[in-house]
C-alpha cells in the first residue's frame, strides 16, 4: 500500500474541495451565465488580448490578467483580470519560438522578468549560465510553490501546440514529496528537483 506523503495528501485534497465547490457551484448557480470578460485598459488591443489568452485553461480565461513585456522587463497591463491568472505573448523573444504564449500566477511574472533578462543574451548556453549563477548566489526568484504554468508554442499560430503544463515545486524532492525525479515509472515525476526550478511533471 503506497503512503501518502503530506505533498500528495494536500494535492488530493485540493482536487476534492475543487471537485466539491464545482458541484455545489453548478447547483446554485441554475444555470447563470459566467461573468462578462473585464475591460480592456486604455489602448489595448483586443487581438493582443485573445492571442495571449490561446494558452489560458478554459475555465479561468475569461477572468485572466493579460500584459505585454516591454524590453526592460517591466509591462504594460492590457487587461486586469479578476483571478491569479496572467497570461502574456512572448512569440520571437529571444530563444522563444515564433508563436509563443504563457500563462501563470500573478506572484510569478518577477521570475518571468527574471527569466526574459536571460534569454535576452539570445545563447542558450548564455542564458542557462546566468540562471544557473543566480540560483548558485541565492538571487533566483523562487515560482510560487504550487502554481501552474501554461504554454503553447510553435513555428507558426496554425501549428502551436501544447508545449507542457507545469506545477512549480520549488526545492523539491523524492524525500519531500514521494515522487521520482525521472519519467522512468511511467507516471508524474520531479524535473530539476531541489532546485527553485523543480516542477512537477505530467505524462503526455
Amino acid at each position: 500500500m503506497t503512503r501518502l506523503t503530506p505533498l500528495m495528501s494536500t494535492v488530493l485534497f485540493a482536487t476534492g474541495v475543487v471537485l466539491v465547490a464545482s458541484v455545489v457551484s453548478l447547483a446554485q448557480g441554475g444555470g447563470r451565465p459566467p461573468a462578462a470578460p473585464p475591460p480592456l485598459e486604455p489602448g489595448a488591443s483586443q487581438a493582443d488580448v485573445d492571442k495571449a489568452l490561446i494558452a489560458a485553461p478554459g475555465g479561468q480565461r475569461d477572468q485572466a490578467t493579460v500584459i505585454k513585456w516591454k524590453p526592460d522587463f517591466t509591462y504594460d497591463t492590457l487587461r486586469k483580470g479578476t483571478n491569479r491568472l496572467v497570461c502574456y505573448d512572448r512569440s520571437g523573444l529571444p530563444l522563444q519560438q515564433p508563436f509563443s504564449v504563457q500563462c501563470t500566477s500573478l506572484a510569478n511574472l518577477d521570475r518571468v522578468a527574471q527569466n526574459l533578462r536571460a534569454q535576452a543574451l539570445g545563447d542558450r548556453d548564455k542564458s542557462e549560465a546566468m540562471l544557473k549563477e543566480a540560483e548558485q548566489n541565492g538571487t533566483r526568484v523562487k515560482p510560487e510553490y504550487g502554481s501552474m504554468w501554461y504554454s503553447v508554442a510553435g513555428p507558426s499560430q496554425a501549428q502551436a501546440r501544447p508545449h507542457h503544463t507545469m506545477i512549480a515545486v520549488p526545492g523539491a524532492t523524492t524525500q519531500s514529496t514521494g515522487l521520482p525525479e525521472n519519467p522512468r515509472q511511467g507516471g508524474a515525476w520531479i524535473m530539476n528537483a531541489g532546485t527553485s526550478t523543480a516542477h512537477i511533471m505530467t505524462p503526455p
